[in-house]
């Protein structure tokens, strides 16, 4: 068993065959880029199953998961390899998209910028750089994820190279908040709060693009 109640072999019979050669030649990267780094063979069939539920669900989820090795893989046992293996994701998303390049023949591009707001639940406190933000679709107000992505523009594909979650300061936006409060009661300026130093672990998103770009 698989600590949570998946079997070995369970996440090796879930991969379809295309993604499990795509998941050999990663590996065969992996050890010419970093060696040592290369998936055993339990993360690589693990990564086979989460690759064919996104494929098949259009999502990433593990209950979804679950239902796609028609419930021979927990989401106790797929979530524990997420969160407890020593996988190298750094290096598994570089030589992924090195990969890419290579199969379509690609040797030019633009790096560009863009981001991503994704709404989550309105009661969850536990997602990862989760907060409060406006909802576009319907006008309110919804806890959510805002991603930063560098993109590589090529002629034929676009390719995310690189993210990273952006959140707002928190005390920066009680500030703000307040600061409106007291500008609208007729408070004036010298009278109201000093806007406090931005904390480093809150980068701004211009801060969090440039070193998206110089780390690629």
């Amino acid at each position: 068993m698989l600590g949570l109640g998946c079997p070995k072999q369970a996440f090796a019979k879930i991969a379809t065959p295309r993604i499990q050669s795509y998941i050999d030649d990663l590996n065969d990267a992996l050890n010419q880029l970093k060696p040592g780094a290369a998936l055993t063979r339990i993360q690589a069939a693990w990564l086979g199953t989460c690759l064919t539920g996104i494929l098949l669900m259009n999502s990433v989820c593990w209950a979804k998961f679950e239902r796609a090795s028609l419930g021979d893989c927990k989401v106790a046992a797929l979530s524990w390899v997420f969160r407890k293996a020593s996988i190298p994701w750094d290096w598994l998303l570089r030589v992924s998209v090195v990969l890419i390049l290579k199969r379509y023949g690609i040797t030019e591009g633009v790096l560009a910028f863009d981001e991503s707001d994704r709404a989550r639940s309105k009661s969850t406190k536990r997602i990862y750089k989760v907060y409060k933000q406006k909802h576009k679709g319907s006008g309110g107000y919804v806890n959510g994820q805002t991603i930063v992505l560098l993109l590589l523009v090529t002629s034929s594909i676009t390719v995310p190279v690189g993210f990273f979650f952006y959140m707002p300061d928190p005390a920066l936006k009680q500030w703000d908040k307040e600061d409106k409060r007291l500008k609208k009661s007729g408070i004036a300026k010298k009278d109201r709060p000093i806007k406090p130093e931005r904390d480093s672990a809150y980068p701004t998103k211009t801060e969090i693009a440039l070193g998206l770009f110089k780390r690629v």
